[in-house]
C-alpha cells in the first residue's frame, strides 16, 4: 500500500492571523530598520522620493504615518499639496512638485503626487482633454530624468476593494473621530468608482515602465498593509547598516552654587 500522504500544512505564516501583538512587534522590527536605512541616506547623500496614490479610503495615511513615526522630519519628509493656487494654476504642471524634490541625505514622501492630473484632475473635470494626454505622454519622461539625475524613485497604489471602501466609508460617517476624513471629493470618488477605475487602468498602462514600475499594495486589510509595504520599501531601496559609535552621555557640569528658584510654575492640573 502507498505511503499515507501527509496532511499539508495549515497556513503559511503570511496567511496565520495577525494579531495585534504580532503586529506590533513586527511594526517595531521595520521600524528599526527605516532608522538604519536614515542613517544610510545621511552618509551616502541619497536621494529618494516614494510617492503614494490610492484609491480613497484605502489606508494610505496610516502607511505614512508608520514610515513617519519613528524616523527624523529632517531627513524624510512628508509632502501633502494642496489644491494649486490661481498663481500655481498659470505655472508648468511639473512645477509645484519639482520644488519639492529631495537634496542629497532626504527622503521626500509625496501623499498623493503629480499623477493627481491622472486621477481626481481627469475624472472630476478639473483639466482639459488636451492636457491629461499630455501629461500621460510626458510623465515617463519626467520620471526618467528624475533617475537620471540619481533619484530613486518608488511609486505605491493602493488598492482596496468595492466592499470594503463602502464598509470604511460608513465608519466615517458614524464616527465623530473620523468624519473630518470625509469631505465632497470623497463622498464623489464614492459615486464614480468605475471612473476612478478606468482612470487608474489608464495611467497605469502609461507610466508603468520598467524604470518607474507601480507597486500594487492589497489595502482590504490594513494592518497587513502597513507591514507589506514597509518591508517592500526597505527591500528596493539598495541600503546598508551604517556602523554607529555607541554614544556615552557626559557628564553633568560642576552647579558652581546654582540653586532652583522659589519660583510660583504654573503648573498644568495633573487630570490624569
Amino acid at each position: 500500500m502507498p505511503k499515507q500522504q501527509q496532511r499539508p500544512k495549515k497556513r503559511t505564516r503570511a496567511l496565520l492571523e495577525l494579531t495585534k501583538k504580532h503586529y506590533e512587534r513586527e511594526l517595531a522590527k521595520l521600524q528599526t530598520k527605516l532608522v538604519e536605512m536614515q542613517e544610510w541616506v545621511k552618509a551616502t547623500g541619497a536621494k529618494i522620493v516614494v510617492v503614494f496614490e490610492r484609491r480613497d479610503a484605502a489606508g494610505k495615511g496610516g502607511v505614512i504615518h508608520r514610515i513617519m513615526e519613528r524616523v527624523s522630519p529632517r531627513v524624510f519628509r512628508h509632502v501633502a499639496l494642496p489644491a494649486p493656487t490661481e498663481r500655481e494654476k498659470s505655472q508648468l504642471y511639473a512645477q509645484r512638485y519639482t520644488k519639492e524634490m529631495p537634496a542629497a541625505g532626504e527622503v521626500t514622501i509625496f501623499d498623493r503626487s503629480w499623477y493627481n492630473r491622472a486621477l481626481v484632475e481627469h475624472v472630476m473635470g478639473f483639466c482639459t482633454e488636451k492636457q491629461y494626454d499630455s501629461f500621460l505622454r510626458m510623465v515617463p519622461e519626467f520620471e526618467a530624468l528624475l533617475k537620471d539625475n540619481g533619484v530613486i524613485l518608488v511609486k505605491y497604489w493602493f488598492e482596496v476593494s468595492e466592499k470594503e471602501q463602502h464598509k470604511r466609508f460608513l465608519k466615517r460617517i458614524e464616527d465623530p473621530m473620523r468624519q473630518w476624513k470625509l469631505s465632497p471629493m470623497d463622498l464623489e470618488s464614492h459615486r464614480r468608482w468605475y471612473d476612478y477605475s478606468r482612470a487608474r487602468d489608464a495611467m497605469f498602462e502609461a507610466t508603468d515602465t520598467p524604470q518607474s514600475p507601480w507597486h500594487v499594495v492589497q489595502a482590504d486589510d490594513k494592518e497587513r498593509a502597513r507591514l507589506n509595504c514597509i518591508a517592500h520599501l526597505l527591500s528596493v531601496v539598495p541600503w546598508k547598516r551604517i556602523p554607529q559609535q555607541k554614544v556615552k552621555l557626559p557628564k553633568r557640569q560642576d552647579p558652581k552654587g546654582y540653586k532652583e528658584p522659589h519660583w510660583p510654575y504654573r503648573w498644568i492640573p495633573q487630570e490624569y
